[in-house]
């Protein structure tokens, strides 16, 4: 299988390091990048090959990556609109969607429709991520698979029922890495109130959140359940919680949530303008 990636950035260096540990060839890798320092990078460090910009090799693809900045898609494609022949596209642009995408691939009145949209987070970066994938319907069975075992090289996956739900998908695991690191903030800030100095505080709340994390995916039981075996009557952790519910701060995160995902739908029309 031929994969070429559109963009050789952070991401794009995480999955190739990621697809490479699990069997992928390195010589049915490439990668297209405008700059010199990242194209040597990849280079040199993973024996792909990195072009500036396609060549008949790098459009010869079975698979095509598009890796770059979603504000930049536009004009990237602008050289190879209308040029593919029916490749496997994957975008792990944040809220670019498929009709865009499609139109900007494909010729006039023509879109481009084997496409794949994914949303990555940050925590694929170190192997650990999540995304979450939808395929146009023309896309195959195969199609699919391929699809999954490229992110799945760096973390988890999750297929979404409707492109609608990318949006849901931004705003939780998109964005959900900052949440927590939001709380790791507050609970490190906790800590240092009540005597600890700041290496302390950060390994209290760091290794108790990481913990927390593992045991729940590690557990039959819901988060919910977990909190429950955790919270004594009367006890310290009951008192903290109670804190929580009388300053809203389930409802408040929630609603968060709903925030991002509605900024996402904005932003994608916003990309999505000609």
């Amino acid at each position: 299988m031929k994969i070429t990636f559109l963009g050789g950035g952070n991401m794009a260096t995480a999955l190739i390091g990621g697809m490479l540990e699990r069997g992928f060839a390195v010589a049915g890798l490439q990668v297209v990048e405008l700059g010199e320092a990242a194209r040597d990078a990849l280079a040199q460090r993973f024996g792909v090959r990195a072009v500036e910009s396609f060549d008949d090799a790098a459009l010869a693809c079975d698979v095509l990556v598009l890796a770059v900045k979603p504000q930049q898609m536009k004009a990237a494609l602008a050289p190879i609109a209308g040029r593919l022949c029916g490749q496997l596209v994957i975008s792990i642009a944040a809220g670019l969607r498929l009709a865009d995408l499609g139109r900007w691939l494909g010729a006039p009145g023509a879109p481009h429709a084997r496409l794949v949209r994914c949303m990555p987070n940050t925590p694929a970066l170190i192997g650990a991520g999540v995304t979450g994938l939808y395929a146009d319907p023309s896309v195959d069975a195969a199609g699919r698979e391929t699809a999954g075992r490229i992110l799945g090289a760096v973390g988890s996956t999750v297929w979404a029922d409707d492109e609608a739900q990318m949006d849901a998908v931004t705003a939780i695991s998109g964005s959900g890495p900052a949440y927590v690191f939001h709380f790791i903030e507050a609970l490190e800030s906790a800590g240092r109130s009540l005597g600890f100095d700041e290496a302390g505080a950060r390994r209290l709340a760091i290794d108790t959140v990481l913990g927390a994390a593992r045991l729940a995916a590690g557990s039959e039981d819901a988060p919910a359940v977990l909190r429950q075996k955790v919270t004594s009557k009367g006890g310290t952790t009951e008192a903290a919680l109670a804190s929580l519910a009388a300053a809203g701060w389930h409802d408040e995160l929630v609603a968060a949530v709903q925030a991002a995902e509605a900024r996402g739908r904005e932003l994608g029309a916003e990309l999505g303008k000609d």
